[in-house]
């Protein structure tokens, strides 16, 4: 296959796989079903939240690129933290609902060892999405993925991947995914999913 046709199959690809997480964006929807396939070790919880229990939690690949404030960074670099990552467009109702928590949360758990860290997808106007993080107070960083390269790419399969838009998944300490949801949070939710891994030894 020549340089070209590999270039545009996997274009090709991440494109359908955004087309998939588009069908499924911002709809309300709320399966709590596993996606990836395979063995996930995890337990499926209510209201679209699911998590893994310590020892049987897959890390994520490589999440890594330039932030919509033009910066590089790799959510790698951040092992030792526990990681909020929320999957994010400016053009989603749900999004901009959650985002006022997402602000506070991130505020109130800084001090305790908590990152939030967002991947901003299908925006093709960066001056949007930072319109909308200046709108909402959200000083913590944000991807900027608008062809969903690094949701496609930046999961195992078989694992707690984003498959909904909005997504959030939070990694433990030792970098490796321990929780996600399928929807909009609230301030509580998020307390509920962060704090027990803040808690962990």
């Amino acid at each position: 296959m020549s340089l070209v046709r590999a270039s545009r199959a996997a274009v090709l690809t991440a494109v359908v796989a955004v087309g998939a997480l588009t069908l499924s964006a911002c709809d309300g929807a709320d399966s709590g079903k596993s996606g990836g396939g395979g063995d996930t070790n995890f337990v499926a919880g209510t209201g679209g939240i699911s998590t893994a229990a310590k020892g049987k939690r897959t890390a994520p690949k490589k999440l890594a690129g330039e932030t919509l404030e033009g910066r590089r960074l790799d959510v790698a670099d951040l092992k030792g933290k526990v990681v909020v990552m929320n999957v994010w467009g400016s053009w989603c109702a749900p999004c901009r609902a959650e985002a006022p928590h997402f602000a506070k949360v991130s505020r109130e758990t800084k001090a305790k060892g908590v990152e939030f860290v967002g991947i901003n997808t299908r925006d093709a106007n960066k001056g949007q999405a930072v319109t909308f993080e200046e709108d909402y107070g959200i000083d913590y960083p944000s991807l900027y993925d608008p062809m969903g390269k690094l949701i496609v790419n930046g999961f195992p399969r078989g694992s707690l991947m984003p498959q909904a838009i909005p997504s959030t998944i939070v990694l433990d300490r030792e970098g490796k995914i321990a929780a996600r949801a399928l929807k909009a949070l609230d301030a509580d939710e998020l307390h509920k999913i962060i704090d027990p891994l803040i808690a962990e030894k």
